[in-house]
């Protein structure tokens, strides 16, 4: 065998630790140890332990799993097979963020050798590319595979509790599963195919829009089957196993909430929240939640209290979803023309430059240089537009990929653009990236000027695409707050000062940025600060929950019972089963010798918290009150 025909050949996983080392075994250990010195970086910093955000909504979900509480016997409001697998971690390795990690580090070292294999499958297979410049195939998907270990956001969410690197992995497996043979998957892989993605979309169900891919490769792909009617045949087993396959891989999550929950929901029932939060007035194509906490688990409840409150009555999440949905199909009805342009905006925000990050991890990270140096979305993008442009035509293979990041990019489009939505796409856009480069280097060897000004002229286009500026000024201060928010859950005031207030200069009538000054103002031991920018926050949206809590809690620590009650109940009027808030009501009531209508606020403190303490200690004060 031959240098050039060595590193040329494509190689599967399952050949993988068969005979000597070969250069994507390298490339595996190599991604993962880059990962993994991340991750050791990040268990001595104050970012380890997930407090806020998305993190801690699987955290908390998992713990609660590891602990015997398997389902509420709700249906599914949030995709559960994330927290399932943390949970089953937690059972056997303890509640530590490490060993999730170390998994996803393994995730990202797998997703380098996808990028890498199909790059080389990819060359090898081309149909215009001079043979003499075809040697170097495993360079170029060395090229490729390294922009993924120095992929910045992908460093970043490899180490925290997010299944992205997980989802990333199976997306890219299964183009590589397209990718690496001539053939249509047999009967028998298109079910495992199947189960594969059906197991997936319990925990991203964007992987669902895949399924074209491998049907097209089924219908359009040669079967092995030499006789006409023997390859229909195979075909049509192939798409009814594959289906079938889907549909048993989701069997966990429509079990549970048909015959658990009594539920009509086939995955999870929080779709219509994000479909509304995409589609309605004040969507800019990133996430926006008016009336809405941004966590993810505020969000969720917040979404169900408000669907409760207009219906008059407790619903089922299906009904919620059907409530969001509802919302957001009147909002594209009446408003066509609008929703149209919302659209073109979601395309222009999924490949522009700016970076959406919307749980502030990647800003933060590099801030305390847990991530090693690298680039971002706009520098891969570039590059693969002229990369695309010109692969299609020379690499027959790339046609999949490029096919897999358009459903990718429809996948998204329903919702809104994050960083993290968007990441999928990445190893494509690294492999056109890859492929664009290295047709641009043959025609510089072969002296072809004209071509190769015009690939350059292709490339100062793309640059110019993903670089056009976002003019919205709260955008620009979103890193900021981020880290603000973020340096204030860690209790570093100093850090959470300067970025909260270079954020307000940007954004200065931003509501959460001025909520967030305020909660700062507050750890500081300034209450008239606080109010402040309470106020600042009530005057834009008077119906702000967190401002309406915190300033009624100020008023009944200074002993002002009927401004705090005023509060109180304004907040209940936007979150009507928020415990806590109905527990400090009760509080003011009975301090302003409201005794019978606190005992009414102090049970249902209760009803809906039944674990706290304090709720019940109230409650039976106020019982011996009455006696």
């Amino acid at each position: 065998m031959t240098r050039s025909s060595f590193f040329s050949r494509p190689l599967s996983l399952g050949k993988a630790f068969r005979g000597s080392p070969r250069p994507v075994h390298y490339l595996f250990a190599f991604v993962v140890v880059i990962r993994l010195v991340s991750l050791a970086r990040l268990t001595s910093s104050p970012f380890l332990l997930p407090g806020s955000s998305d993190m801690h909504f699987y955290d908390e979900w998992a713990k609660q799993i590891a602990h015997g509480r398997l389902t509420d016997h709700f249906a599914f409001y949030g995709l559960p097979l994330y927290a399932y697998l943390l949970a089953f971690l937690y059972k056997f390795f303890g509640s530590s963020p490490f060993v999730p990690g170390f998994l996803q580090a393994c995730f990202e070292g797998g997703t380098a050798a996808f990028i890498y294999q199909i790059t080389v499958r990819t060359l090898s297979n081309a149909t215009t590319v001079p043979l003499t410049f075809r040697s170097p195939a495993s360079l170029v998907g060395l090229l490729a595979a390294a922009g993924w270990a120095f992929f910045v956001p992908a460093q970043a969410y490899s180490v925290i509790l997010m299944p992205t690197s997980g989802f990333v992995f199976v997306f890219w497996l299964l183009v590589w599963q397209i990718v690496k043979t001539d053939r249509a998957p047999s009967p028998l892989r298109s079910l495992t195919l199947g189960i594969l993605v059906g197991i997936t979309a319990m925990g991203v169900a964007t992987i669902l829009f895949l399924a074209p891919l491998v049907l097209v490769a089924i219908l359009r792909r040669p079967q092995i089957q030499p006789a006409a009617r023997s390859r229909a045949l195979a075909r049509c087993a192939a798409i009814a196993l594959f289906m079938l396959g889907s549909g048993a891989g989701t069997a966990p999550c429509w079990i549970h909430n048909y015959f658990v929950a009594r539920d009509p929901v086939f995955l999870s029932a929080h779709g219509g929240i994000n479909f509304w939060l995409g589609n309605n007035p004040e969507a800019t194509g990133y996430p926006r939640f008016p009336g809405l906490h941004a966590g993810q688990a505020g969000m969720l409840r917040d979404s169900i209290d408000q669907a409760e409150a207009a219906a008059g009555r407790s619903l089922k999440r299906s009904e919620v979803s059907q409530y969001w949905s509802a919302k957001a199909r009147a909002y594209i009805t009446a408003s066509s023309g609008a929703w149209l342009k919302l659209m073109t905006r979601k395309i222009g925000n999924f490949w522009n430059g700016f970076e959406y990050d919307d749980l502030g991890v990647i800003a933060n990270l590099r801030e305390h240089r847990i991530l090693f140096p690298g680039f971002h979305f706009a520098l891969v993008a570039a590059l693969a537009l002229p990369g695309f442009l010109f692969s299609v035509r020379a690499f027959p293979l790339s046609r999949w990929v490029g096919a897999a990041v358009l459903l990718h990019l429809a996948a998204v489009l329903p919702v809104f653009v994050t960083e993290r939505y968007r990441l999928a796409v990445v190893p494509g856009l690294l492999i056109f990236a890859a492929l664009g480069l290295h047709r641009l280097w043959i025609h510089c060897s072969l002296g072809r000027y004209r071509t190769v000004a015009f690939h350059l002229m292709l490339l100062a286009a793309g640059a110019f695409l993903v670089t056009m500026p976002r003019p919205d000024p709260a955008l620009w201060a979103m890193e900021a707050y981020n880290s603000g928010r973020l340096a204030l859950e860690t209790n570093n005031l100093p850090l959470a000062k300067k970025n909260l207030e270079r954020a307000r200069a940007y954004a200065p009538d931003n509501v959460e940025i001025n909520f967030a000054l305020g909660n700062l103002r507050l750890a500081e031991g300034d209450p008239a600060g606080a109010k402040m920018f309470y106020q600042l926050v009530l005057n834009a949206d008077p119906a702000h929950k967190g401002a309406l809590n915190n300033l009624g809690v100020l008023a009944l620590n200074e002993n002002q019972f009927v401004a705090a009650a005023n509060c109180f109940r304004h907040a209940l009027a936007q979150e009507p089963r928020n415990a806590k808030t109905h527990f400090l009501l009760a509080k003011a009531l009975a301090a302003m010798g409201e005794v019978a209508a606190a005992r009414v606020e102090a049970a249902r403190a209760v009803e809906l918290a039944p674990d706290q303490p304090e709720f019940k200690a109230l409650r039976n004060q106020l019982g011996e009150d009455r006696q």
